[in-house]
């Protein structure tokens, strides 16, 4: 497998993150190797605090979660998804598939063998990170849900194709005319909107992504340019360009098997499991319901909504986000 590996100089002297890399090399699935880079702070025998990303950030998301959590006494594993961060590229879209992100993800965490894990999901990282819980629930202890989902084909067939015409339709809009298209209740789903602008928009960039995403005060120049730094041009951008147009939303789409399976799972984890979904994110708002009805770790938590913020809950909440996980381990 092709793969682009973004050069640790454009790594130097960015905002707030100045944490040691680590990196632990996968199976590419085609007989090869993929570099997947990890971040790997606090002591080695403290509880672990595991933190996943989503689409289109990696793991500088989390630069001011961390340090809250190292003054808790946390190991904490941060991992850069394949196509991610310090992570390899590979350069086809086609290289990428869900399926993929779930070996390569799965091979990570058990040579890594982590066990006894509190974990904080967001966006991809749920839906990557939901099922490795339910491949192997013996290995985490507690579940914080934020501005997450577990998509298993929620449209049926019959709609399937008038939504595919609709989608050849749409406009390529800019990341910044998003949130409209998520807000409006009639027409064509904003999931569509954001897959066509991350397929075919031509200055698509991580940082203005983010930016635009943000709740309260933007992103400051340095911290947009962070956020670019794993891309040097477009052709290290096939993963970020991807992951929309593989979430499972049809009946006959691939994983929704996979997904359905791993609900079945899910629904049976009684370990406490906390929903902290955002106030304010058009994207997810409402996602935390089928969770709160069907994982049965969910009764007798305090679920919470994290205010004021948005899809990015992470870097506009950082200190609720984390009284989130201190809460949901202790019981609070």
């Amino acid at each position: 497998m092709k793969y682009k590996r973004t050069p640790d100089a454009r790594f130097e002297n960015l905002k707030d993150y100045s944490f040691e890399p680590n990196y632990l090399s996968v199976d590419d699935t085609e007989g090869g190797e993929l570099r997947l880079h990890y971040l790997d702070e606090g002591p080695a025998d403290g509880p672990v605090v595991l933190l996943m990303h989503g689409q289109p950030a990696w793991s500088y998301l989390y630069r001011h979660m961390i340090p809250l959590l190292l003054a808790e006494g946390f190991r904490v594993v941060v991992p850069d998804l394949i196509g991610f961060g310090r992570s390899d590229k590979p350069t086809r879209i086609e290289d990428y598939t869900y399926a993929r992100h779930i070996t390569w993800m799965t091979e990570w965490l058990t040579r890594l063998d982590l066990n006894n894990i509190t974990v904080f999901f967001q966006d991809w990282g749920s839906m990557i990170g939901l099922r490795l819980v339910a491949a192997f629930p013996e290995r985490f202890s507690h579940v914080v849900l934020a501005n997450g989902a577990l998509v298993a084909g929620p449209i049926p067939v019959e709609h399937a194709e008038l939504l595919k015409a609709a989608y050849e339709t749409l406009p390529v809009v800019s990341a910044a005319e998003l949130e409209p298209f998520f807000l409006n209740q009639e027409g064509v789903p904003g999931i569509f909107y954001w897959r066509k602008h991350c397929a075919k928009y031509a200055d698509f960039s991580v940082g203005a992504v983010m930016n635009s995403l943000s709740s309260g005060e933007k992103l400051t120049q340095r911290e947009i340019d962070a956020f670019n730094a794993p891309y040097p041009d477009e052709s290290y951008l096939a993963g970020a360009r991807r992951f929309p147009s593989l979430i499972p939303l049809f009946a006959d789409d691939s994983e929704v098997a996979e997904n359905r399976a791993a609900w079945e799972v899910l629904a049976q984890f009684d370990k406490p499991f906390m929903c902290a979904f955002a106030d304010n994110d058009p994207v997810t708002a409402g996602g935390d319901k089928p969770f709160l009805e069907r994982v049965a770790g969910c009764r007798g938590v305090n679920h919470r909504t994290i205010s004021p913020a948005a899809h990015f809950l992470q870097q506009d909440q950082p200190q609720q986000c984390v009284q989130a996980i201190l809460d949901v381990r202790s019981g609070a």
